[in-house]
This record gives C-alpha cells, sequence and structure tokens, in this order.
C-alpha cells in the first residue's frame, strides 16, 4: 500500500497537490515517490532545484517547472480552480478522509481525484461491469439485467461509461440502485458526448463521476487503459459480459487480478466473436458466472469484511456510507420483506434454501436481502450456503 503522509487542511493545501499533479512528467508513481520523501506537496513546491535533483525523482521537465515562479505555477491550474466553483464539482487527495480506501490499496494509486457527485459513493462496495463497445442485443440485456439486480442487491456498479456494455451496466444500476463512472478525460467534458443524458442521470441519482485527469484533459487514447486501472481498483470486483480477443475489458480484468479483486466472465456460444475473450478468461481460471447469486456467493466474504470496517469507522465517529453497523436498534428501517428474512434467521447457521422457503420470497428476493444485510453486518455467510444472525433481535 502507497504511504503518502499529508491531510488536506485548507485550500492553499489544494493548490499544493494541483500544482504538482500538474507537473510535467510527474504521473501516479512519481507523485507518490515525492511524497514519501519530502513529505507534502508544499515540501516539494518549496524546495531548492539543487535538492530536488538530488532526490532523482524528477526528470527535467519536472525539475525545470518546478523551478519557475509560483505565479506561473499557479496559472497551469486555472482551470482546475475554475471548475471547482461548480456544484458537485470536488478533488478529493489520497490522504483525504473521503478517498476510496480500496483503491489505496492498488500499486499506482492516483494522487488525488475529481469528482462530480456523491464523494461518498466511492466508498461504497462496488462491483465492475465492463465489456465490449459494439455488443450485440443479448449481451447489452445482459449487462444492464445484471447490474440491475446487483445495485438492487446494495452494490454500487462501476463502469467507464463508454458506449455499449458499459452503458447498459450504468442505466441498469440506476433502475436498481447507483452507479460510478470513471472517465479518460477532465470532467468539464462528457465522453461520448451522446452520454451526456447519462451523466446528468448518475449524478442526479447520488452516483459520481470521476477521473484522475486534469480539466480539459481531451480524449486520448492512452488515457483509457490508465483510467481501467482506477475502475477495478475501486471495486472488489469486475465482471466481464461480452469481450472480443482484443478487447479493453481483457486490461480492467488482468488489473483486476494483479490487484488481487475477484474476477467473474459471462460465457456465451462458441460461434459468437465477442464471447471469446470471456471463455479465454474462463480458461485462464476466472470465475464462470450464470446468475448474480454467483457472483454474490463469492463475494460474500468481502462483503462481510467491508461491512466490518464501515462499523469500525462509524464507531471512530464517522458516519459510515451505509449508515449500519452494530445491532438492529430500530426494525422500522427496514422494509417488511427484510424483516421476514432476519425473523427466518436465527444465531445457528440456516440453508438458504430454508430462509427462502420460510420466508415465502424468491430466491432472488431472499439473496439480495442477505446481501445487503451482509454489508450492514448483521448477518454472516457460513459454509455449504447457510447464514447466520451476528445480533440479538
Amino acid at each position: 500500500m502507497s504511504d503518502f503522509s499529508e491531510t488536506l487542511t485548507n485550500s492553499s493545501t489544494i493548490e499544493d497537490w494541483l500544482i504538482l499533479h500538474h507537473t510535467p512528467s510527474v504521473g501516479a508513481v512519481t507523485f507518490g515517490h515525492a511524497l514519501r520523501q519530502f513529505g507534502t506537496p508544499q515540501a516539494v513546491l518549496n524546495s531548492s532545484d539543487s535538492l530536488l535533483r538530488k532526490s532523482n525523482i524528477f526528470r527535467k521537465p519536472a525539475l525545470d517547472f518546478l523551478a519557475q515562479e509560483r505565479s506561473i505555477q499557479l496559472e497551469s491550474i486555472e482551470r482546475d480552480l475554475e471548475w471547482l466553483e461548480e456544484d458537485n464539482a470536488k478533488v478529493v487527495t489520497f490522504n483525504d478522509d473521503a478517498y476510496p480506501k480500496l483503491l489505496k490499496e492498488i500499486a499506482d494509486p492516483p494522487p488525488l481525484l475529481y469528482i462530480r457527485g456523491s464523494v461518498d459513493t466511492l466508498s461504497m462496495p462496488q462491483l465492475a461491469v465492463v465489456g465490449s463497445r459494439n455488443p450485440d442485443p443479448i449481451g447489452k440485456e445482459i449487462a444492464q439485467d445484471f447490474a440491475r439486480r446487483l445495485a438492487s442487491a446494495g452494490l454500487t456498479i462501476t463502469s467507464g461509461m463508454a458506449l455499449g456494455i458499459d452503458t447498459a451496466a450504468h442505466y441498469g444500476a440506476l433502475s436498481g440502485g447507483s452507479t460510478i463512472a470513471v472517465t479518460g478525460t477532465g470532467l468539464d467534458r462528457v465522453y461520448p458526448a451522446r452520454n451526456r443524458e447519462l451523466a446528468h442521470k448518475i449524478i442526479e441519482q447520488g452516483g459520481a463521476i470521476v477521473s484522475e485527469l486534469p480539466i480539459g484533459t481531451e480524449p486520448r487514447a492512452e488515457n483509457f487503459p490508465r483510467r481501467n486501472r482506477i475502475i477495478s481498483g475501486l471495486s472488489i470486483g469486475t465482471l466481464v459480459v461480452q469481450a472480443a480477443q482484443k478487447s479493453g475489458s481483457l486490461i480492467t480484468a488482468r488489473l483486476a487480478m494483479e490487484q488481487g479483486r475477484e474476477v467473474f466472465a459471462i460465457p456465451g456460444s462458441i460461434h459468437n466473436p465477442l464471447s471469446r475473450g470471456s471463455h479465454r478468461l474462463i480458461r485462464e481460471g476466472v470465475k464462470l458466472v450464470e446468475t448474480t447469486d454467483d457472483i454474490v456467493e463469492e463475494l460474500s466474504g468481502m462483503l462481510r469484511m467491508l461491512g466490518e470496517q464501515l462499523t469500525e469507522s462509524e464507531g471512530e465517529g464517522g458516519e459510515s456510507a451505509a449508515k449500519s453497523g452494530g445491532k438492529v436498534e430500530n426494525r422500522d428501517m427496514y422494509d417488511a420483506d427484510t424483516v421476514r428474512v432476519l425473523d427466518a434467521i436465527g444465531h445457528e447457521s440456516i440453508l438458504v434454501d430454508q430462509v427462502v422457503e420460510n420466508c415465502g420470497l424468491t430466491t432472488e428476493t431472499v439473496s439480495s436481502i442477505i446481501m445487503r444485510l451482509e454489508i450492514r453486518g448483521e448477518v454472516a455467510s457460513a459454509a455449504g450456503g447457510r447464514v447466520l444472525r451476528l445480533h440479538p433481535n
């Protein structure tokens, strides 16, 4: 895990972070090295040219920029500062409490994130859904249906707002819950432009649009593989719906595996070229999934761990995104179906199938409720398809 050491305290500190972020040839890795050696962006900016050279961190373009007057450095971030004055516009740095914990764990986390929309959503349990930009109708339908069901179950769906599977997943999530779009451009624009309405809906419904790229950054091919590491890094798992052999979605899947996250793939016809990437992943050991239950079952342990982390953060005085943790003190906070499921689960483990039978609800409904309760720390999955209560009535 990276080890940055500064906590934001005021707007001048934000300026320091932005200036270092705009410094030529300073990417996420170099930024991290600089902060580990110098401690803060301000310390970097205030260091002498000779000290910066002795650090062996910065290349000549960076050294030349850092040697300029402060007024010139500030000019480089004017667009960012103007953008920050807009509604729903925020910058979160690595050391801000709002920075997503899972993203901190990747090898090259962005030093800062530009966010439009709900910052809290970034700390919710997320599943990345990715796939072809040119899926067939079945692929789009599957992506939308899986995203809707999983979002209804409590997972935030994260994707790249590209055409095709990404767009279908975002719309599916919006019909069931929340979604996050990670873009490969600055947040002063929507790319592709035809997803402008989608971008508005994501923000209106409590989601977020995220980028590590400065305001004014135009679409460039090299930026989209970089943004894929953020999509997988924010998520506890990645689902590949349809992907050709050379699909960019396979890059996201590989990154997820390198980051130690779960990867899932939906199989398709052996005659469909859009299935070959998914089948390749399955041959390499990625989990084949046919239903959302396959994903929920595999992620249950991770969800339980995240629920415990949310509970701990709330106990320290912070307000968790799930607003949960601990025992059920007010059963009125749950709908009637959730109460029925809770009542059917005892402190001795019980088969999920038995819970379904006792409740008289569908398997899909019970599985979704159980996953939400796991995130809240109310129930836990046990071996053999069983579940048990963690707190008294």
